[in-house]
């Protein structure tokens, strides 16, 4: 039988009540539709209950209106997200971020059996005219489509308004459409000739080796020295680390240790000769200088690259060695191109992404096993190995062409 517990009066206190002496107030302690706790307070217990019972109408109410498509697009949003309890804390959080920022306070707002396609489309285009990029409209819409989805789902509304949409945002602002394009091999190149220079050595390994596996910027700074088999010559990636923000908006961020999203994330790489040559630099280095990676996340250590006080790398600090490299170089090739009465080649700004897809264009330009391709960049959808594969093919199309003129073989 469950214990009867009562407050310093002797009344007895309901499920979820409690009184705390120290404050001198009743609380009341739930559970908000995202599985977040919170509380209620009062000094007296009989005003506490009324704002017990307005709770519990108003999340009723919600409920009904949202049943018969009363209610708004943040309902629904709110709804979907505390249905997906598998998501990594990471992803959660980059959600709730694009969400809360280009949505709630706006077009969220918005009855949700009121919105139509034409609906989205310009807000889309609002939001590209405001100066946002397409690749961030795109995030929008990565969590307004499941939302309404849902919606769809549960028979709240007949048809999804946001499909479709993105298509045709991506038609009107063509050549704006945020796909990643790789370097080509001139900027590579020209890349990875900085790392040359003394003032950049000391990131040539951890470049080389993101160029020459293509592995995600997450996997690349999870990866411990256990992970390469120096003899084998063989990486292995089964796991990776997440920088983010943590959810409590305090914008400090934390590093995460999970498994890839999916079972195609793990896999092996062949080490390719100038990768193992970085990493064998790497352990010179730490050897040499005396420094190596204190960090222990999830019961993993051993990393293998590191800042000078032993602590993991962040991927907006890459991103700022790529910054200024690139700038770097562009200033001088500028300048160096113009005595030399050339043509500059100029590095075009990229992230760590760019290194990943880089490698994957040159995996495809010299590889026609689209299978191998997949497996080795960790590709769940075979389409995406296929769409980065025909986008390379499209491009060698005329050197095919003229190498068929030059032997004459048709």
């Amino acid at each position: 039988m469950a214990k009867i517990r009562k407050d310093t009066k002797g009344k007895v206190l309901h499920k979820g009540e409690d009184y705390k002496k120290e404050k001198k107030l009743y609380r009341y302690s739930y559970t908000d539709p995202l599985g977040k706790r919170r509380c209620i307070y009062s000094k007296d217990l009989g005003e506490l209950r009324e704002k017990e019972k307005q709770l519990q109408r108003d999340q009723l109410d919600g409920l009904d209106m949202y049943v018969q498509g009363k209610a708004d697009v943040n309902f629904a949003f709110d709804r979907y997200i505390a249905t997906k309890t598998e998501l990594r804390s990471s992803t959660r959080t980059n959600y709730l971020y694009t969400y809360d920022r280009y949505v709630r306070n706006g077009f969220g707002k918005k009855k949700l059996s009121s919105v139509r396609y034409s609906d989205v489309v310009l807000f889309y285009n609002a939001l590209l005219g405001k100066g946002l990029s397409v690749s961030t409209v795109d995030s929008v819409h990565t969590v307004l489509r499941p939302t309404f989805q849902l919606a769809v789902r549960d028979n709240v509304i007949r048809n999804n308004p946001a499909d479709g949409a993105m298509a045709a945002v991506n038609k009107k602002w063509d050549g704006e459409t945020g796909v990643r394009h790789a370097l080509t091999i001139e900027e590579e190149m020209a890349f990875l000739d900085c790392l040359n220079l003394q003032k950049n050595l000391k990131w040539k390994p951890l470049f080389t080796v993101m160029f020459g596996t293509g592995c995600r910027i997450g996997e690349v700074i999870g990866l411990r020295w256990d992970d390469a088999d120096m003899d084998n010559g063989i990486i292995t990636i089964d796991h990776d680390i997440t920088y983010y923000p943590k959810s409590d908006k305090n914008y400090k961020c934390e590093y995460e240790l999970a498994l890839p999203k999916t079972e195609a994330g793990i896999r092996t790489i062949p080490m390719l000769k100038k990768v193992k040559e970085a990493l064998e630099i790497e352990k010179e280095n730490q050897e040499k200088y005396g420094y190596h990676c204190v960090v222990e996340l999830g019961g993993m250590k051993n990393f293998i690259f590191c800042n000078r006080f032993g602590g993991l790398l962040n991927p907006a600090g890459v991103n700022k060695v790529i910054k200024r490299i690139v700038s770097d170089h562009n200033a001088k090739e500028i300048v160096d191109a113009k005595k030399e009465g050339r043509e500059p080649v100029i590095i075009p700004d990229f992230s760590c992404h760019i290194t990943r897809h880089t490698f994957c264009t040159r995996l495809c330009e010299n590889e026609t096993n689209v299978k191998v391709i997949q497996s080795v960049m960790g590709h769940k959808d075979i389409q995406t190995t296929l769409d980065i594969y025909a986008e390379v093919s499209e491009s060698k199309k005329k050197d095919i062409f003229d190498q068929l003129n030059d032997h004459d073989v048709i």
